[in-house]
């Protein structure tokens, strides 16, 4: 496949091993949530999180989330150590990035989950809303390279 108009990414290129060593520990969290009554949901996460911040005596969920957020944040870094890998230069303005991640918040509750939550959850268990949400921004995301 050639190059993306979209800068230096290419569409198509095989990643086994990364894929393989990315996907098995959001499976297994995804399962394990599961197994516990939750979904696997990055925006119900946090909404469950802030929600237990101001919340006393929920500590078992705030335990939970907070470890799963961490993880997240921590899980990423020290993936440069065995790759060639740069941060993204974000170069927007702070006012554009809060107004993005407001949108993005509306669209989560106006969707009732995430792309974690309806893309992995919601399609392993077979919900056609799931389908319907992943479809409605993956479409888009993949636009620029169809």
């Amino acid at each position: 496949m050639g190059w993306s108009k979209h800068g230096d990414h290419r569409l198509g290129r095989s990643t086994p091993w990364a894929s393989l060593f990315g996907g098995m520990p959001i499976g297994t969290a995804a399962a394990l949530l599961v197994l516990n009554g939750h979904i696997t949901g990055i925006s119900g996460i946090v909404d469950g999180l802030i929600g237990n911040l101001v919340a006393p005596g929920k500590m078992a969920g705030r335990i939970w989330r907070t470890l799963f957020i961490a993880d997240l944040l921590l899980a990423g870094p020290p993936w440069r150590f065995f790759r060639d890998w740069t941060l993204p230069v974000v170069d927007i303005a702070t006012t554009t990035l809060i107004l993005a991640g407001l949108l993005v918040r509306l669209g989560t509750r106006y969707g009732r989950g995430c792309s974690s939550g309806q893309g992995v959850c919601g399609l392993a268990r077979g919900s056609v809303r799931s389908l319907a949400a992943t479809a409605t921004f993956m479409g888009p995301a993949l636009s620029p390279y169809i």
